[in-house]
């Protein structure tokens, strides 16, 4: 077992990176964070960490050279692969830069492994998108992979990649099959935060309405804090293993619209309204996720589902932007 202490996080900056980073370091762990730009002064994923110790790191995922060099200096024990750009939709606006940065940084982060210390245990964060339509079908670790967006290829391509260098070259490499996952910080890009941060402003005396695409859609959304400690686990087990990270239950988007504004005493009805142009053609209508092989393996099971998940975005988006 290599050193867990010693941590990399790829992708520290982002909503799962910064959770990680928080974990990590109430572990007492030494963690190096990654970000495409570190600017002067940028503030720690955990500035009030108790135990462990932060530092920053400039990478591209794109920079096999500088990867290289970074895990010879580091020395982690762990490494997370959490970086790449994070959004469905965005993907079909910037297909190349998705790919490059998610598929072609996880086969540099797999080589740069290799040639500096396969004794690295790696976490690679992968999708439940890359299943694409199974028709409601509850995806397990066996389920056919068919992506439906750039985005969705990218990450069925950082899997392949890290199965086969688990298979042909022996590293402990394994990719978390995450599921739709949500906290306070997430960007209004993802429509969860979008329809918390419209609940909550119009229950401070906005006029605006909220517009909304497919609201038909279903999703398993989970509290990604826990999803994290999954990560974490994943890389203390014997044998690296793939594993579904879900919470098994699935609801429509109307029914986590109606919670968020059911929090701040609200219809939705009353203030939403829908523009077929936010729709995207290829949306998955029905997500379902089967987790149980993480309760078997992992002792994990999520507490955090559905409409509790829209009540805990809501509450944070409460306290962190007062009247």
């Amino acid at each position: 077992m290599p050193d867990s202490t010693r941590v990399l996080v790829c992708g520290a900056s982002g909503q799962d990176g910064t959770l990680l980073s928080r974990l990590l370091l109430a572990k007492g762990c030494t963690v190096v964070g990654t970000a495409r730009h570190v600017a002067a002064g940028k503030s720690l994923p955990a500035p009030d960490t108790p135990h462990g110790q932060f530092t920053w790191a400039a990478l591209e995922m794109t920079d096999r050279v500088a990867m290289q060099s970074l895990l010879a200096a580091a020395r982690p024990g762990l490494v997370f692969n959490l970086a790449g750009q994070s959004s469905v939709g965005k993907s079909f606006q910037q297909p190349a830069e998705t790919i490059e940065g998610i598929a072609t940084g996880t086969l540099n982060l797999l080589e740069a492994i290799l040639q500096v210390d396969p004794g690295i245990r790696l976490f690679n964060a992968g999708s439940g998108e890359m299943f694409g339509d199974l028709g409601g079908v509850p995806a397990n670790e066996s389920s056919p992979i068919s992506p439906c967006s750039p985005y969705a290829s990218a990450k069925a391509a950082a899997y392949a990649s890290v199965a086969a260098f688990r298979r042909d070259h022996g590293l402990f490499a394994c990719t978390g099959i995450l599921f739709n996952h949500e906290s306070p910080l997430r960007s209004n890009v993802f429509v969860t935060r979008k329809v918390v941060a419209a609940a909550v402003r119009i229950s401070r005396g906005s006029t605006e309405r909220l517009q909304l695409g497919n609201f038909n859609v279903q999703r398993d959304w989970g509290w990604a804090s826990e999803y994290v400690d999954a990560m974490h686990r994943m890389l203390l087990q014997d044998q690296p293993r793939d594993l579904v990270i879900a919470t098994g239950t699935t609801i429509g988007l109307e029914e986590f619209t109606d919670a968020a504004f059911s929090a701040v005493g609200l219809r939705w009805r009353d203030h939403v309204e829908f523009d077929r142009a936010l729709a995207r053609p290829t949306d998955i209508a029905v997500v379902r996720a089967d987790p149980s092989l993480a309760a078997e393996y992992l002792g994990w099971r999520a507490e955090t589902r559905g409409p509790d998940v829209a009540r805990r975005m809501v509450e944070a988006e409460l306290s962190s932007d007062p009247r």
